[in-house]
């Protein structure tokens, strides 16, 4: 291969904890600290509860298929490679498409979040130089400037190299954790609060089974940060096989931190009441309510370092999505161009970034119709690489079996195939009308628009994409001229 072909590839500096706290911390997020009354409104704390554990355990069955991928492929792109060692270019292109619009909405969600924090905590100073209204919000030049501010922070320290921004992750993951067990006991000692107050476990009007499916189904949402760990596979410091025990370890963590905050808001004081009083953040008026400006203090820091490992996490992935689709050559090569101090995909960052920036100005309850579409662009990501590793996996040797491309693991196919369905079942849960999780009107117009746009832009880059030699294009998304396994 000659030098105009030379691929570019990532330093190897990620080490196994900052990974852990790159799927955990992405998983988190903000929604643990902002989202638990809206929760218990739909499914009852215990429904909640029980959604979540059950949401994990399918995402644990998907994460099997996950960790084999990236021992096998230890390479950026994660889902974009996977797709496109099971199904070929053109669905490596679907993946990647649907996968970066989710990614960088998530970005822009979390700005958006630590925006709408800083207004609950000081209204005065976000509340400033109103700008105009969209969809009942009111969008205020303030706030956008905070979520541009927070996100210019974070693309610069990602600039600056994955070891700072992976020790970051995993200090603010550790804050994070300590923050919500001090409020789990600051609440648990207050005489007026404890677990008489969490009944009825579930809504009154709504049957259990129905309460608890409501929350299964936003389990992609709820966990989606796991599946940044294979977007980060090139830069692993540790032998790729680890990945696995890192993900499932970082979804029983995020579940278990789920549960421990529905716990906390639970506690405080009967929570159909609080449901009732329809407060814009429930869980920061009760916990300021019953412990005063520390308790508050102290949820905003669990709140503010969920945001930034979001922030970060996103960054990372999005970033490096970007750069292996563009050393694929579907999308344009300057993404694929690596910082000549910093060695990083620089304008990766740099794009999710801007992108992230103009969300704002269309208001929060716009940004959530996009992020809502964007749950089936991850759920089609889980799907592909169930399916790829479903085709490498084989139940026995038969005249089929390829030793560079299969291994036979009857059980793991077995596994492969229950992802596949539950990929599906979140697909079904999202798209069939009258389910818990359908999409409302306006995400299905926005899911429509992402995906014509995605077909222009495929039918214009097509003719070039597709005459790229298959050996080249091996080389440029996997680094190997051939598909090639990893045995045990």
């Amino acid at each position: 291969m000659n030098e105009v072909d030379k691929r570019e590839t990532l330093s190897k500096t990620l080490k196994p904890h900052w990974v852990w706290a790159i799927a955990l911390g992405s998983a988190i997020g903000w929604g643990a600290f902002v989202q638990p009354i809206n929760w218990m409104s739909t499914a009852g704390p215990l429904g909640v509860i029980i959604g979540f554990f059950i949401g994990a355990m399918l995402m644990i069955l998907i994460a099997v298929s996950y960790g084999f991928l990236i021992k096998s492929f230890p390479v950026s792109g994660g889902e974009f490679a996977y797709a496109y060692v099971s199904l070929g270019r053109t669905h490596a292109f679907i993946s990647g498409w649907f996968l970066t619009l989710g990614y960088i909405c998530i970005v822009a969600l979390n700005a958006s979040a630590f925006a709408l924090m800083i207004k609950f905590i000081f209204p005065k100073i976000i509340e400033n130089i109103p700008l105009y209204q969209i969809a009942g919000w009111d969008v205020y030049l303030t706030e956008v400037f905070v979520a541009a501010v927070v996100l210019a922070v974070f693309g610069f320290f990602n600039i600056r190299g994955t070891t700072l921004s992976g020790s970051m992750q995993f200090i603010f993951c550790i804050i994070m954790i300590a923050a919500i067990f001090i409020l789990l006991l600051l609440v648990g000692i207050q005489p007026s609060a404890g677990f008489s107050n969490i009944t009825p476990m579930f809504p009154r009007e709504t049957p259990a089974i129905a309460a608890i499916i409501s929350i299964v189904a936003i389990a992609p949402w709820a966990y989606v940060g796991f599946d940044n760990v294979p977007q980060a596979a090139e830069e692993f410091d540790f032998p790729s096989s680890k990945a696995f025990r890192l993900i499932v370890f970082a979804i029983l963590a995020a579940a278990a931190l789920y549960s421990l905050m529905i716990i906390v808001t639970s506690m405080v004081r009967p929570w159909e009441g609080v449901v009732e009083e329809n407060h814009i953040w429930g869980t920061g008026y009760i916990i300021e309510n019953l412990l005063g400006p520390l308790g508050l203090a102290i949820l905003a820091v669990a709140l503010a370092m969920g945001i930034f490992t979001g922030l970060n996490g996103f960054i990372i992935s999005s970033s490096r999505l970007l750069f292996a689709m563009a050393r694929a050559r579907i999308i344009p090569k300057g993404f694929a161009k690596l910082h000549p101090k910093y060695n990083t995909p620089h304008w990766g960052i740099i794009f999710a970034v801007i992108v992230a920036m103009l969300a704002p100005w269309f208001g929060r309850e716009a940004l959530m119709w996009v992020v809502d579409m964007s749950s089936i662009g991850v759920t089609i990501a889980y799907f592909y690489t169930c399916y790829a590793a479903f085709t490498l996996f084989k139940m026995k040797r038969d005249h089929n079996f390829n030793e560079k491309k299969h291994i036979e693991a009857p059980g793991k196919k077995v596994i492969s195939i229950l992802g596949m369905i539950a990929s599906i079942t979140f697909l079904g849960l999202l798209l069939i009308p009258g389910s818990p999780a359908f999409l409302g009107v306006q995400s299905r117009i926005a899911l429509g628009a992402w995906v014509i746009l995605g077909i222009i832009f495929y039918m214009i880059k097509r003719k070039n994409y597709k005459k790229i030699p298959e050996k080249e294009l091996n080389y440029y998304i996997l680094g190997k001229e051939e598909v090639e396994i990893e045995k045990d």
